[in-house]
């Protein structure tokens, strides 16, 4: 089978995140299928860009994924640059879409690029070779930007983004989804109930065989820590306004009194301004470090005593959330504290932590000492019982296969 994957802001083990397309890819080349992904070259979430020099792509094969990048104009934040980007890859698409079609004849084309303008050029290309259709959501626009953002549904990109929404419920001929409670809202926007798949983010299990090592010096001072008889609480992921890690920072002033180490790793819009405020409040319990290569991070999360994640009040996780980070600590063995509310909750379904209210640092607090207070084989027992569940339900082999039935 020939798979095209449109996905605007797709990575690799050598460029960064997104990550999803990268394994769900090479998986299926693992099995036998020609795999191509379309990305621009510039996405904020990848730590590295692909190198395209004067021209304007570049076609090149990654562990045996043929990847297609269109040059895209760099931006940063949420602003008219990054419509413009956006702009910039569907109209890319939409004139390379015939060169495409004929020259790699797929059979199937995903569309996938987080806001759903790219359904149309996907189409098009699906009706040139009679491929199936495949939209995979994993957000829901324009309602993130709505309700996350504040945007009205009246603004003109906010209409833009809905016209293309619906379209894609209407004219896919399958949905896939990485969110588990969105049928409702999605049937009410015209798609038929039958379309619907869920297939949720995942982990690559060949990751966790072995464990490279951290730097030397994060990992001094992990270890200078612990030598002080101080249990770890740690976050690796974005430090960015949606991970609520200001609500995290007064639970620690909470517990300057207590043997507790928060430790911060990662990247983010929010970090220089969360790191003012640990430097104007002496909160000398928090430490920050930067964020760590992917295969240091099993040796990272070795190091933790609880991992946590939070998340705000807010309405739009009604329908569900799928987490990358959260795999990550379920795969580690971790017990975790989970601040959020949300129409699921793997923390919760596992039994691998706590599940607390979302901004609420006394909550935080509460929730820290009594998964602390447990003993350590409790905490192992829990943290076994995620690993469990991720490698049943969240495993990037069984996803691919499930994801190929799809496209069947």
């Amino acid at each position: 089978m020939n798979i095209l994957l449109i996905n605007h802001y797709a990575g690799s083990l050598q460029h960064g995140m997104e990550y999803r397309p990268y394994y769900l890819a090479r998986e299926w080349v693992r099995m036998g299928h020609r795999v191509r992904i379309v990305a621009s070259s510039y996405s904020h979430v990848r730590a590295r860009q692909p190198e395209l020099g004067e021209a304007d792509r570049l076609d090149e094969t990654i562990d045996g994924i043929q990847y297609t990048w269109f040059r895209g104009p760099s931006y940063s934040g949420n602003g008219v640059g990054r419509v413009r980007n956006m702009f910039a890859f569907v109209w890319r698409l939409f004139r390379a879409g015939k060169d495409i079609a004929q020259t790699f004849q797929p059979d199937v084309v995903i569309a996938s690029s987080t806001y759903p303008m790219d359904i149309w050029p996907a189409k098009r290309i699906a009706k040139l070779v009679g491929a199936k259709l495949i939209f995979e959501v994993h957000d829901l626009w324009p309602l993130s930007p709505m309700e996350l953002g504040g945007m009205s549904k009246w603004h003109p990109f906010i209409m833009l983004v809905q016209a293309a929404e619906d379209y894609a419920y209407r004219n896919a001929d399958k949905v896939v989804s990485m969110l588990p409670k969105v049928s409702a809202y999605m049937e009410s926007r015209g798609m038929l109930p039958q379309k619907l798949h869920i297939i949720p983010n995942g982990v690559d299990p060949a990751e966790w065989s072995g464990v490279v090592a951290l730097d030397a010096e994060i990992e001094s001072q992990l270890a200078d820590l612990k030598a002080q008889g101080f249990s770890i609480v740690g976050y690796a992921g974005t430090h960015g306004l949606a991970n609520a890690l200001e609500v995290l920072l007064e639970a620690a002033k909470l517990l300057q009194h207590d043997k507790v180490a928060f430790v911060l790793i990662g990247g983010g819009p929010e970090k220089q301004t969360l790191q003012q405020r640990v430097k104007a409040e002496g909160l000398n319990n928090v430490k920050f470090f930067s964020a760590v290569s992917k295969t240091q991070i099993p040796a990272l999360l070795g190091w933790f005593d609880v991992a946590y994640i939070g998340w705000r009040m807010q309405s739009l996780y009604r329908f569900g959330i799928c987490p990358n980070k959260l795999m990550d600590y379920m795969m580690a063995g971790k017990v975790i504290l989970h601040s959020v509310e949300a129409g699921n909750d793997p923390v919760g379904e596992s039994g691998c932590g706590l599940t607390v209210k979302p901004d609420d640092p006394q909550a935080i607090v509460d929730g820290v000492r009594a998964l602390l207070a447990l003993d350590e084989g409790q905490r192992k027992a829990m943290g076994e019982r995620g690993r469990a569940y991720v490698l049943a339900k969240h495993s990037y082999p069984e996803l691919a296969k499930q994801f190929i039935e799809v496209c069947s």
